[in-house]
């Protein structure tokens, strides 16, 4: 992966957690045990710090950056979607953050909260515990379900063990020139293999 030291402050990333291999580390950031990192993703602690608890999840695409003196936490479990911007904030406990939303300085995702895809939480936000958090700007609509809760710690178990199968088995390759007979699909490798736990739809 790219990875930089700036200031003589270099990134830390715990031996079992995954950051794939176009993610940009810089500067003051650490990535915890079990963490996921995907590819794109551009971390840079060259102002404030970047923190990354246990079982948290960083997707594809994402910015996470933050002002001087400031810190942008994700903490246990948190689940980040493709695309976010993360600046200056915090994702609580098992909270997930929508794809493509973006979340502003001093903002802070209470504990088992979601933020819908594409809203943009202003600096400074507060919210209760287990909030369901959509719009632009977003507000709070309602209290999350217990099924909705458990959809969401599913899926960042999800990536906890993709964490797991990347420092098993991702390696750089040439593509086939033509599919192979009887091809596996993944679903049905992850099924057989028991990495994972199956991921409920979410309804209503």
């Amino acid at each position: 992966m790219p990875c930089y030291k700036l200031d003589g402050i270099c990134p830390v990333v715990h031996p079992n957690a995954f950051v794939h291999p176009t993610a940009v580390l810089i500067g003051d950031v650490h990535v915890g045990e079990q963490c996921y990192v995907g590819p794109n993703a551009s971390l840079r602690g060259d102002f404030g710090r970047i923190v990354m608890n246990k079982g948290s999840n960083i997707q594809d695409n994402c910015v996470v950056h933050g002002f001087p003196k400031s810190d942008t936490v994700i903490k246990e479990n948190g689940h980040v979607g493709h695309g976010a911007v993360l600046h200056g904030c915090i994702v609580g406990t098992d909270s997930l953050i929508g794809m493509n939303a973006v979340i502003l300085d001093n903002a802070e995702i209470a504990a088992f909260s979601l933020v819908g895809a594409g809203a943009i939480v202003k600096a400074g936000f507060q919210c209760e515990e287990a909030s369901l958090i959509i719009g632009s700007p977003a507000k709070v609509i309602r209290k999350l379900r217990d099924k909705e809760i458990k959809w969401k710690q599913l899926g960042t178990e999800e990536y906890q063990h993709l964490a797991q199968r990347c420092l098993q088995s991702l390696e750089e390759c040439q593509p086939l020139a033509h599919v192979e007979e009887n091809r596996v699909r993944m679903d049905e490798f992850i099924k057989s293999t028991s990495l994972a736990p199956k991921i409920e739809s979410n309804e209503k």
